[in-house]
């Protein structure tokens, strides 16, 4: 099982211990999925300064090839978190280099010659999703709580398992889930915080709790969710099993700080 992800990361700086932790959407998965067993590798962009130090050989340390990380002049991306009653908000974020982020024909090659990708909806990777989907890969996407932006229209075309954050199990995200079935995905799936999560693939819907643990961060749970899902697919994991083996892996997630 070979993951690439492609596209953000950051680093999340806690304002009120100053703590800064590597993460980002596709760093994240990249990393959840090679505790889980995969072989992943992450393509990016980070800074010249030390958070981009910091970020290779944190991703490195891990076991991700971190071979296609491009340090280009200035500062690497950084999300400013603040813990409320253990549950993260973010404030401010800045994008850094990645703000002009584009792959190269080096970067594609390396990119084809895995079973699938995964990124996310900051990481400018949309234009690049044809082109996988044309040479024969599995694809991922994390459009996150963006549920009204354009790209929800657009890219599903292309995206076999695009990921959804929703609050809850109603009428408006089940509805949603098939109106982005329709546009040409395999399987539709919301997280759904605490209420578990999701999923649709065009026949039936399928649903899972979440699992009871100590919460002590919740950085890094949908992302966690995410790697679980797409190992359980590789597997070839029935869809509630998927959802099963996505909420088993948050749950390790939110028992300690920072993303892992």
């Amino acid at each position: 099982m070979r993951v690439v992800t492609v596209g953000d990361n950051c680093m999340d700086v806690y304002q009120t211990s100053g703590e800064a932790y590597p993460g980002g959407n596709p760093v994240n998965v990249s990393v959840y999925l090679k505790n889980l067993g995969a072989e992943t590798a992450y393509v990016g962009w980070v800074g010249s300064d030390q958070y981009g130090d910091t970020m290779i050989q944190a991703i490195q340390s891990k076991g991700v090839d971190p071979s296609r990380i491009t340090i280009k002049e200035g500062k690497t991306a950084v999300t400013f978190v603040e813990l409320v009653d253990n549950d993260r908000r973010f404030g401010d974020y800045d994008e850094g280099v990645m703000a002009s982020f584009s792959l190269t024909k080096e970067d594609l090659d390396f990119i084809q010659t895995f079973d699938s990708v995964h990124a996310g909806i900051w990481g400018h990777t949309e234009e690049y999703y044809p082109i996988f989907k044309e040479k024969g890969m599995l694809t991922f996407f994390d459009f996150s709580d963006q549920l009204n932006h354009s790209l929800v229209k657009t890219l599903p075309a292309f995206v076999d398992y695009p990921f959804f954050s929703y609050t809850k199990d109603d009428a408006y995200i089940r509805s949603f889930l098939k109106e982005v079935h329709a546009l040409g995905s395999k399987v539709a799936v919301a997280t759904l915080g605490e209420n578990g999560s999701l999923a649709y693939d065009g026949e039936q819907f399928f649903t899972c709790g979440v699992l009871e643990t100590n919460v002590v961060d919740t950085m890094g749970a949908g992302d966690s969710f995410i790697a679980g899902f797409i190992f359980g697919t590789h597997k070839g994991c029935s869809i509630q099993e998927c959802l099963k083996l996505g909420s088993e892996t948050a749950a390790k997630t939110i028992r300690y700080f920072g993303a892992w």
